[in-house]
């Protein structure tokens, strides 16, 4: 079984600043990638940041130059370290693990429960 433990989330002014981990552990065998998605109340889940493994991190155009996605491999944690916030940052913040537990395996998904970022005055 594998789990992710998300933390960082919370109420920020505008212009502010947060960062969110995400620790994966359990029977992970191989990461492909880890991310973070973003929902907002009727809205669609979106992705904010994904970091390949040993490809280049990618960004959603709403947060290029504000928000950067970094990677301990040694820890299987990603963070996203959110600056410059804006109330339309505002949503549940989920982290994304795509992996192998088998050499041979299939690619699999794994959710966390997602982190509540609040941008407001």
């Amino acid at each position: 079984q594998v789990q992710l433990v998300e933390s960082g989330g919370g109420l920020v002014q505008p212009g502010g600043s947060l960062r969110l981990s995400c620790a994966a552990s359990g029977s992970i065998r191989s990461i492909n990638a880890m991310g973070w998605y973003r929902q907002a109340p009727g809205k669609q889940r979106e992705l904010v940041a994904a970091s390949p493994t040993g490809g280049s991190p990618n960004y959603a155009d709403s947060v290029k130059g504000r928000f950067t996605i970094s990677r301990d491999n040694a820890k299987n944690t990603v963070y996203l370290q959110m600056n410059s916030l804006k109330p339309e940052d505002t949503a549940v913040y989920i982290c994304n693990l795509r992996y192998r537990s088998r050499w041979s395996g299939p690619e699999l998904d794994r959710w966390g429960q997602g982190t509540q970022v609040t941008v407001s005055s």
